[in-house]
């Protein structure tokens, strides 16, 4: 044998050494010991890890949660922001559609009660455009969510719990109730 050849053999044979002793050291375990092995000698530190994981992404979770809430809140704010000016101006319409009740009655106030009648109409079209709705209405089913009963007054054309006349409009603001309209309500005659 030459070298070369003695060389390679010296090789194969300390392959097959260290091909023997890593197979010597090699243990065949179940995953729930190598798990069970790992848990107690390397990842002592994992529960608290995950435990960390965990509250970090409640954390997240409860940020994300308030950022939606405080959207809404501010959403609902700007959207009844304008509340309190128009239960303010309310009463300025009240008079404009009492002028024009009163004025109907009087042929000298003609041209007037068109210029009333015209403000009027558009005050509640730009009142309108701000989400600003007019409810109650002679002759509706009377509903308690919107209609304040000042009085109840026999009536024969008209069935029980009607609304028979309206003393005042009340009004919605983008479904919110801001005034109820003020009602007789239509009772039975007592016979």
């Amino acid at each position: 044998m030459n070298k070369e050849q003695q060389a390679e053999q010296d090789m194969q044979s300390d392959d097959k050494e260290k091909q023997l002793k890593t197979n010597e050291n090699k243990i065949d375990l179940t995953d729930e010991e190598l798990k069970k092995i790992c848990e107690e000698k390397f990842c002592q530190e994992c529960e608290l890890l995950r435990n960390k994981q965990d509250e970090v992404l409640r954390i997240l979770a409860d940020s994300e949660n308030l950022k939606k809430r405080l959207t809404r809140e501010k959403e609902e704010f700007c959207k009844f922001a304008t509340s309190t000016l128009l239960e303010d101006i309310l009463p300025i319409m009240d008079n404009l559609e009492l002028a024009i009740t009163h004025g109907q009655k009087t042929e000298a106030c003609k041209d007037l009660l068109q210029g009333v009648e015209m403000t009027l109409k558009m005050f509640q079209e730009i009142l309108k455009k701000h989400g600003l709705e007019p409810v109650g209405e002679e002759g509706e089913k009377f509903d308690p969510n919107i209609h304040e009963a000042m009085a109840r007054e026999e009536r024969k054309d008209m069935q029980e719990n009607m609304v028979s006349r309206l003393m005042q409009r009340g009004y919605k603001l983008h479904d919110r109730l801001l005034r109820p309209a003020r009602v007789m309500v239509s009772k039975k005659q007592e016979t």
